[in-house]
């Protein structure tokens, strides 16, 4: 029998017990940040050398030498050809809709020109090169290469290097594949905190890059913050969320199913769903008794929806949208009568998924949106991951003789009256006398 904790906004504490629900604190401890660290002092000082030795002591390798960490380009078509046409098929079909997706979100460079002449603007350029991190061992994330590398493509970055663990000298063969059909330059065979100091910095046989993207475990999310400030990074990701705002019209066993695809991820994932329907909150609990059984990682979902799942009853789907940007939710499904109407009163979440034929899983691998979205609240402040995170903007300032003189006067004002004489008086020489 799973039991979830169940809140009331009828409650004087309904906003307090709300906090303490969401609440996510880090688990990078002082042991995994002083091991991160060491990693990253030593392949910053010793480079392959140390990639190598940590590689074969964390995933049970036997690399002799740095030629060994990079896959070939032979070896990655060879994973390609080894899928059948479907899965081929399946893997192209996805990549295009998501590269389609992420086209719409090219930003271009702009100028225009005041009456004087003087030309203001800003111009768009795509970051030299970008390191994507994909996790390896347990599972495999084919969807994850294709949603970090497509947008970086058509963001138009000129070399993408992929870095994968693979434990025990395992390649995985749809990771593989989909670093070819996205476009993926270079390939390397190493993970955790030494895949993303290799990345950062730079090796005798791996480029250094100037942003690092991609999910990881705790060690490559430690890593990832360490290294900021000397390589960008896309953002620091928590246990994935789901929060389901519904009016109770929706067929129960759905929105139990749709619980569960992110509390099978693992045990710290969150699942909530939000009702004005009190009798519909008791449906879907009968729903998820009755389906977990039957789901191949149940023990994973029952420990996930007891430790954080929950069912919240509010007085109207007015009260839920305030709920809903409370928690500024990493996916939202709004399975509500009119959700393009409803969708207006939301202003913090990652992904939404509008209506009741909506499942948040197609998000996550087809339908053409990023699947990297900002959790623990950050969609207060950020965004899905896109092309956008992939250029970089540059200020455009060209000033005429006589917008140089205008100008000029008033930033010397500013200048003289800041004590900065060289500013003033490199103003200055460009005012007409």
């Amino acid at each position: 029998m799973i039991e979830l904790k169940k809140l009331s906004s009828a409650s004087s504490d309904f906003w307090k017990e709300l906090e303490a629900l969401i609440a996510w604190e880090s688990v990078s401890n002082d042991a995994v940040f002083d091991t991160v660290k060491d990693i990253l002092g030593q392949v910053r000082s010793r480079g392959d050398a140390a990639v190598i030795e940590y590689t074969n002591r964390f995933d049970r390798m036997n690399v002799k030498s740095s030629s060994e960490l990079e896959i070939s380009k032979e070896r990655l078509q060879q994973s390609l050809d080894a899928l059948d046409s479907e899965t081929q098929e399946l893997l192209e079909k996805a990549s295009e809709r998501i590269r389609s997706y992420h086209e719409h979100q090219k930003q271009e460079s702009w100028s225009y020109t005041e009456a004087d002449g003087t030309m203001l603007g800003q111009q768009v350029t795509p970051v030299d090169k970008a390191g994507l991190y994909v996790p390896g061992g347990k599972a495999a994330y084919p969807s994850s290469v294709l949603m970090n590398a497509i947008p970086a493509k058509v963001a138009g970055v000129e070399e993408l290097i992929m870095v994968v663990p693979t434990p025990d000298g395992e390649l995985n063969d749809l990771v593989l594949a989909s670093a070819v059909i996205a476009g993926v330059d270079r390939v390397f065979a190493i993970g955790g905190a030494q895949a993303i100091a290799a990345l950062a910095y730079g090796t005798e046989t791996v480029p250094s890059v100037d942003k690092i993207v991609g999910p990881g475990n705790i060690y490559v999310a430690t890593a990832k913050r360490m290294v900021y400030g000397t390589v960008g990074i896309d953002m620091i990701a928590g246990p994935s969320e789901i929060l389901v705002v519904c009016d109770g019209k929706t067929n129960p066993d759905w929105i139990a199913m749709d619980l569960f695809s992110q509390a099978e991820h693992d045990e710290d994932a969150q699942s909530i769903l939000v009702t004005p329907d009190k009798d519909f909150l008791d449906a879907v609990l009968e729903s998820i008794n009755k389906l977990a059984p039957t789901m191949e990682r149940s023990a994973i979902i029952k420990a996930s929806l007891t430790a954080r799942g929950a069912l919240l009853h509010v007085k109207d789907l007015e009260e839920a949208a305030e709920v809903v940007n409370f928690i500024a939710p990493e996916h939202l499904e709004l399975s509500v009568d009119d959700p393009l109407e409803y969708v207006k009163k939301i202003r913090n979440a990652g992904a939404i998924f509008m209506g009741r034929y909506t499942a948040e899983a197609v998000g996550d691998y087809c339908a053409g949106p990023n699947h990297v979205l900002p959790t623990s609240r950050t969609a207060r402040f950020s965004s899905p991951l896109g092309v956008y995170d992939f250029q970089k903007r540059s200020s455009l300032i060209m000033c005429s003789a006589e917008g140089a003189n205008e100008l000029g006067k008033i930033a010397s004002k500013f200048a003289r009256g800041e004590g900065l004489t060289a500013h003033a008086r490199s103003a200055e020489y460009r005012i007409k006398s």
